[in-house]
């Protein structure tokens, strides 16, 4: 083989790695638009569910919201005061919805509400 058909193969070489990666970018560029057109309309769609999803509240927050990191500035007294009355409106919530969920199915609550009489 002359010295002339090594330069040749690789130009050839050279050509075909350049054609391959402009094709993978022009594919690549096309999906990318594709994910945009895509988030664009899922946003659309989201923007219309947004303001329905802030207004709705279900009783799970506390009447009396603080900023996040709020507790970084507040005495442990307080804390510890928050924390307690919080676990015991907790336990109190579970103990009214157990209440409730036991006379929906008919369970007595004490010797009284059996009526043996």
């Amino acid at each position: 083989m002359p010295w002339w058909s090594w330069i040749l193969i690789w130009i050839a070489l050279i050509a075909l790695s350049l054609l391959f990666y402009v094709l993978l970018g022009i594919r690549l560029y096309r999906q990318f638009m594709l994910v945009l057109k895509d988030l664009g309309a899922a946003g659309t769609k989201v923007s219309h569910l947004a303001p329905a999803a802030t207004t709705a509240d279900d009783g799970l927050r506390p009447t009396e919201s603080f900023q996040p990191g709020a507790a970084v500035f507040a005495s442990p007294a307080q804390m510890r005061h928050d924390y307690d009355a919080s676990k015991s409106s907790r336990r109190e919530d579970r103990r009214q919805r157990r209440i409730q969920r036991r006379r929906d199915g008919g369970q007595p609550q004490s010797l009284r509400d059996l009526n043996l009489s």
